[in-house]
């Protein structure tokens, strides 16, 4: 079930310390923990900009609140490394929205752009919506303020190795936040050449570029193709100034009704615009975020930038894929555990059928809450191990039925046999006609035995080891009995002999069945395995189509802009990107992409898995052929 948390007021998570080798960045081990207990999705909203520009002020207002993070009433930045605050997602039922309030940047008093360059990459990392909150108007000098915006390649990496011939910007799009251009105080009239014209327009206007290649226009249309081209959407609001200079410096105090009116309609548009359009955090390929994922990541980025190194996305992932896949192999094995537990108390189960049923339906639960929280296991080891590991727990609750009968029968045994017990102890059987009297008691014991329920898979094996255990006290009786010839002795002993053969026989033909039955049964579990990683593979297929047919549709409208506005050559290398995800696609939407990848489970499964269940990998092939 997932888990939200509720806070009263905001904490740091990532701390800016002052120190006298410069500010440096460190992570609050108290605000991971508050992450780590949300186990539903989140979504992270960032907002971002230069120091006393009213932050804060629209983070509150997302909170749902007047107070929380400091707004401060001086020059002085109040907001120090970035401040956190969960909330229940108020549109999104099971969501929890996280807002990050991060230091102004350009802060005169600290002085350093590096830093500032840090904490906006952070900001970038780890939201879905990133808020740039400036003031006046979107002109060209507030475009170079957004240096930081130009400085991200440089700050993050997607992947780890890459080649000079790799142009990663093609990529930043489908994993960076969407960008919101919030303009404080602004006085102008949205018009343009007598029209009006809306808040978006306005942005997009700014956002055009310049044609040629000089160093004026590059250095134009630079901060500009940034934000085209790395943000996968781009909002824009502008509000006016909400209440006189000397109000302003007790705004936290003030209530709506003490605010200019329109700035307070604005401020509600920005909320719900934020509320009804925010996406839930997801890595590449769809995969949500969790409160509890979205901690460990702002530790890894940490950890990097303290380390000296780039931040990179990819091996950001693929460590907190180690860490969620392991945790998933934990879970899965847990609930298991407490299921089988559950039906061990009907143990001895009477068929082998009735125990692999339930171990079935058991294992099935397992592999699903194992799928549903594992992602980017490509090579399938994680679900080779807890493959593995089912197979050990299988074997100890199997082995626990198998006691349990054990035991049962061994008891009931040892109440039936309680005469003939006595009759032996007080030698009733040594006289003419004792080995028919011993005979006879005996088949009542099997009888009775053999008509008693609820004895279990070893019900045979326990009966066949009393009589084995009886034999000697058998042939005793019978050559005591003087009632007896000597060629009747040697028959019964002939026959003795024979019924010992066709027992041995029978173990081994039931050895054999079993064998065939336990090969047949891992067959079927791999097989379910199998199923169960289709139905996974095929929804990460829709949801990375889906996502590339949203990156060709962005492009072709980013194409289609530059074509306008005279730009053909960088028209033509976005007409290039467009083709290689429809390749992509191609390659995704054959059949073989989801058949390599349950090929792949059935190599791990017969490298793994000692015995029938290793074997039963080259039957699964067949299998695999017969589901495509």
């Amino acid at each position: 079930m997932s888990r939200g948390v509720v806070m009263s007021h905001p904490v740091c998570l990532i701390e800016n310390q002052n120190t006298p080798e410069g500010y440096k960045l460190v992570i609050n081990q108290k605000a991971v923990q508050i992450l780590e207990d949300i186990t539903e999705p989140v979504v992270p909203v960032a907002i971002v900009g230069k120091y006393r520009t009213g932050k804060s002020y629209l983070m509150n207002k997302l909170a749902g609140s007047n107070d929380g993070f400091a707004l401060g009433s001086t020059i002085q930045s109040k907001t120090k490394g970035i401040w956190m605050w969960c909330v229940p997602h108020p549109h999104k039922p099971g969501h929890t929205l996280v807002l990050l309030d991060t230091e102004g940047l350009g802060d005169v008093e600290k002085g350093d752009r590096k830093n500032d360059s840090w904490v906006f990459s952070l900001a970038v990392l780890l939201s879905s919506t990133l808020v740039y909150n400036s003031v006046g108007t979107i002109d060209q000098e507030s475009l170079e303020k957004l240096h930081y915006v130009t400085e991200l390649t440089e700050r993050i990496k997607l992947k780890a190795k890459t080649s000079n011939d790799d142009d990663e910007s093609a990529e930043f799009k489908r994993t960076f936040p969407s960008f919101i251009w919030c303009v404080r105080d602004f006085t102008l009239k949205l018009e343009q050449e007598g029209k009006q014209i809306t808040e978006d327009e306005y942005l997009q206007m700014a956002l055009n570029l310049k044609p040629g290649f000089s160093k004026a226009a590059r250095e134009y249309n630079f901060p500009r193709e940034c934000i085209t081209h790395f943000f996968h959407s781009h909002k824009c609001f502008v509000f006016e100034r909400p209440a006189s200079t000397e109000d302003l410096q007790r705004l936290e105090e003030l209530s709506e009704s003490q605010l200019e009116p329109r700035f307070v309609k604005q401020a509600h548009r920005f909320c719900d615009f934020v509320f009804n359009n925010s996406q839930t955090k997801t890595l590449a390929g769809g995969h949500c975020v969790t409160g509890r994922m979205l901690g460990t990541l702002a530790v890894t980025y940490v950890e990097s930038i303290r380390s000296g190194s780039v931040p990179c996305m990819e091996n950001a992932v693929l460590a907190l894929a180690q860490i969620e896949n392991t945790a998933a192999i934990q879970k899965a094995l847990s609930v298991y555990e407490a299921e089988m537990k559950q039906a061990e108390g009907t143990f001895p189960t009477e068929t082998q059928d009735e125990f692999l049923s339930k171990q079935t339906q058991c294992e099935k639960k397992a592999v699903k809450v194992f799928m549903d929280r594992s992602f980017k296991d490509d090579k399938r080891e994680y679900q080779g191990k807890l493959m593995g590991d089912l197979q050990q727990k299988h074997q100890e609750f199997a082995k626990r039925n198998e006691e349990a009968s054990i035991h049962k029968c061994q008891d009931l045994l040892q109440v039936l046999s309680a005469n003939l017990e006595k009759g032996i102890k007080n030698v009733v059987f040594s006289k003419p006609g004792g080995h028919k009297q011993y005979l006879k008691e005996k088949q009542k014991i099997m009888d009775t035995y053999n008509n008693s329920p609820g004895k279990g898979i070893k019900a045979a094996l326990v009966l066949q080891q009393f009589i084995e255990g009886k034999k000697n006290i058998e042939m005793t009786v019978l050559q005591a009995d003087e009632s007896l010839t000597k060629q009747q002795k040697e028959m019964e002993e002939e026959k003795m002999k024979k019924e010992a053969a066709e027992k041995k026989l029978q173990e081994e033909k039931e050895n054999a069945r079993q064998l065939e039955r336990t090969r047949k049964e891992q067959t079927q579990r791999l097989e379910q395995q199998a199923i169960m990683l289709k139905e996974k593979l095929e929804e990460e297929r829709h949801m990375l189509l889906k996502e590339n047919e949203w990156m060709i549709k962005e492009k072709m409208k980013e194409r289609e802009k530059l074509a306008q506005e005279g730009l053909h050559n960088k028209a033509g290398m976005l007409g290039e990107q467009v083709n290689a995800l429809q390749h992509q696609n191609n390659e995704i939407s054959s059949p073989n992409w989801i058949l390599e990848g349950i090929g792949t489970l059935v190599e791990v499964a017969s490298l793994a898995l000692p015995g029938a269940f290793g074997k039963a990998a080259t039957v699964v092939s067949s299998f695999i052929r017969r589901i495509f």
